[in-house]
């Protein structure tokens, strides 16, 4: 039997994009220019991020979700509170975030506690959405076991006759910010002299160093 590892298999011997040295003063600098980057050289879904977050038995999940907003110096997502991340996160509000861009052969690892946002803000987000997403919302009991796909779709036309209108913000869905205490960033070097930068907040200041490859 083959293996298709074996079809993907390369020396690595183009990390050849980042010619200069990072040298960022400040963490949320850094992040926000490398996100603007990825958006401006078209990488693939450049909010794109994996959380990591551990259940009350220690084991670690890891799933991908949106970046949708940076505001008062947190990352912001969007997820149903009842889903497996967010019982997670309500018995242990610790979570790790990773962002890859291939492209640019760099990636960034998040460390940080997790809250609530505002009810505000996620009715003005869940409000700007497509209705069908809306109506996903409701019809979606996430991360529940799931009968057959004619179940979810029978949900889904109910709610839709429930709301022919205005469809309004499930209370157990919403928004979720992260407030960093670590960036760790890492970007692509030649003879995998790859180059890891860490800012690490200790005290209400940053402490920087860096980490071999």
């Amino acid at each position: 039997m083959s293996n298709p590892i074996d079809d993907l298999r390369n020396d690595h011997s183009d990390f050849s994009r980042n010619a200069e040295s990072l040298s960022f003063d400040n963490p949320w600098v850094g992040f926000e220019y490398w996100l603007s980057e990825a958006v401006r050289l078209q990488e693939l879904e450049p909010n794109a991020m994996v959380i990591s977050t551990v259940n009350a038995s220690s084991m670690p999940s890891s799933r991908v979700v949106y970046l949708k907003e940076i505001t008062d110096q947190t990352l912001v997502f969007y997820t149903n509170y009842r889903s497996a991340k967010g019982q997670d996160l309500w018995k242990n509000p610790q979570a790790s975030l990773l962002f890859f861009w291939p492209g640019l052969e760099r990636q960034i690892r998040i460390q940080g506690q997790v809250r609530k946002i505002d009810e505000r803000m996620s009715d003005a987000y869940f409000a700007s959405r497509p209705r069908e997403s809306q109506l996903g919302a409701w019809a979606s009991h996430q991360s529940e076991p799931l009968s057959s796909e004619e179940e979810i779709r029978l949900r889904f036309e109910q709610i839709a006759a429930q709301y022919p209108g205005k469809v309004p913000r499930p209370e157990h869905w919403g928004g979720l910010a992260l407030s960093p205490s670590k960036f760790e960033f890492w970007q692509g070097k030649p003879s995998r002299l790859h180059e890891r930068l860490v800012f690490e907040q200790q005290q209400d200041q940053w402490v920087v160093y860096r980490l071999n490859p």
